[in-house]
């Protein structure tokens, strides 16, 4: 066995879940890594749901798509919304919270509320023994804050519900990554809370 690094296990982990020709959900676009990572991995016959709110983003994922582009639908919206495009199950999603790396403004930021509600939104449309993987940056202006909201939920998920992970490297400087993986244990719409 060999420990990944956060953002090869967050891949990982879905590769070992996610089905080709299911649809999938990138929640933060970004500059289109996990978008074209999901695009390859549902083949021909699968989707994926590529969200941001910077048209920045969604250019630089269309780009770096290339002939994939017919297997992604790039939405300029929040995340938090994703039930107005997605409606059918589907087999897992990614979230890469912060800002745009290479960015125009580094302001712009995911914030918690709109990444619970995204969450939450998404594990209802999350097949039974799907994954989200979240990965979190917390050293940016706003980020502990996200990072503090999203654990509260996260922890006070009920268990039968969902299996929630924590997984990190804790020797690395600079306040890296971790990760946040939730599994859907049951069929539900919206998640249970436990106190």
């Amino acid at each position: 066995m060999k420990l990944h690094r956060v953002l090869p296990y967050a891949k990982e982990l879905l590769l070992q879940t996610v089905e080709p020709g299911e649809t999938v959900i990138d929640a933060t676009a970004g500059n289109g890594n996990d978008t074209e990572f999901l695009a390859e991995h549902v083949g021909e016959n699968g989707h994926v749901f590529a969200f941001d709110i910077q048209q920045q983003a969604l250019d630089t994922t269309y780009t770096r798509l290339s002939s994939l582009n017919e297997r992604v639908t790039l939405v300029l919206d929040s995340h938090a919304n994703v039930q107005e495009y997605v409606t059918g199950e589907i087999g897992g999603a990614m979230f890469n919270l912060g800002y745009l790396p290479y960015g125009e403004d580094l302001t712009i930021i995911t914030e918690p509320d709109s990444t619970i509600k995204a969450v939450e939104r998404i594990l209802g449309l999350l097949k039974v023994g799907g994954i989200v993987t979240i990965t979190v940056y917390d050293g940016h202006k706003g980020g502990d804050i996200e990072r503090d909201a999203l654990l509260s939920y996260v922890k006070h998920l009920h268990q039968r519900d969902v299996h929630v992970i924590r997984y990190e490297l804790i020797n690395q400087r600079k306040n890296p990554p971790f990760l946040i993986a939730i599994e859907k244990m049951r069929s539900f719409t919206t998640p249970r809370q436990v106190e």
